[in-house]
């Protein structure tokens, strides 16, 4: 070697990579990213999960099952059965704890209750009648007119079934039922899609609208409605067709309401 010449020892052997190193083997930073980072997204999971459980109370948030809206109705109108019945059954524990009670006031409103009964159609009613069902033009129908026509005049609204009703109180009716459910003061028939809600249950046609009364004078008053009578035109043309059917009874039934006595009513903002 010449004299003052040095040699290069060069890079040291540096620490002796692990059994795992490679060109794709994780760098120690992201290895304790990893670790860090998986356990928190799964609790996050863990907590959407739980929020999801908490805001659907036991309902399917997402419900799949309802492939049509007839699976909704059907759906919706067994709930409002089964709280049907569990009002019914509270009504009548009420009724026998107030049995009990032995007050002067109390048997005062008893008396008064009872003299209201009928009139606000807690009371069935029994007699000749007339009876009209309304249903939407059949399928074949609507696929005949094409889009360029309103759908709308293929469907039974809730328009059409108060001209009908007020019609029947318009001639006499001493009571009416639609599908056969009491209609009181306080009932309110409400259109939600292409059905139809009536004291809160959905229902979907053809609708049967039912006046016991005078059969003469219900008559009379449906062919002098404007109303009935615009509804009465498009259920005659083939392009509309809407359905149209009525009959006259000498004997119908209409029961007791037994709907929700309680008002609900809007309040201003104070």
């Amino acid at each position: 070697m010449p004299p003052g010449s040095h040699l290069n020892p060069g890079p040291g052997p540096g620490p002796e990579p692990g059994p795992d190193a490679g060109p794709g083997a994780p760098r120690p930073g992201r290895r304790r990213a990893w670790a860090i980072g998986t356990p928190v997204v799964v609790l996050l999971c863990g907590g959407l999960f739980v929020a999801s459980a908490e805001n659907s109370e036991g309902t399917d948030l997402r419900p799949g099952r309802y492939t049509d809206l007839a699976s909704l109705v059907s759906n919706e109108s067994r709930e409002y059965e089964r709280l049907e019945r569990r009002v019914a059954e509270l009504t009548e524990d009420v009724a026998a704890l107030t049995e009990r009670v032995r007050d002067r006031d109390v048997n005062r409103y008893r008396r008064e209750i009872a003299e209201l009964r009928d009139p606000a159609g807690m009371v069935p009613r029994r007699g000749e009648g007339v009876t009209v069902t309304l249903t939407d033009s059949e399928s074949g129908v609507v696929e005949a007119a094409g889009s360029d026509v309103d759908l709308n005049l293929f469907l039974v609204h809730q328009q059409d079934i108060q001209a009908v009703v007020n019609a029947m109180w318009a001639g006499g009716a001493e009571a009416v039922t639609v599908q056969g459910k009491r209609i009181v003061s306080t009932t309110g028939i409400k259109c939600i899609g292409n059905s139809v809600n009536l004291q809160g249950r959905p229902y979907s046609p053809p609708y049967v609208i039912t006046g016991v009364g005078s059969a003469e004078q219900m008559l009379q008053s449906l062919e002098a409605d404007d109303a009935v009578a615009e509804y009465r035109r498009q259920a005659a043309l083939p392009e509309i067709a809407v359905g149209w059917e009525l009959e006259t009874d000498d004997e119908v039934t209409a029961p007791a309401y037994d709907g929700l006595l309680d008002l609900s009513y809007a309040e201003p903002i104070r």
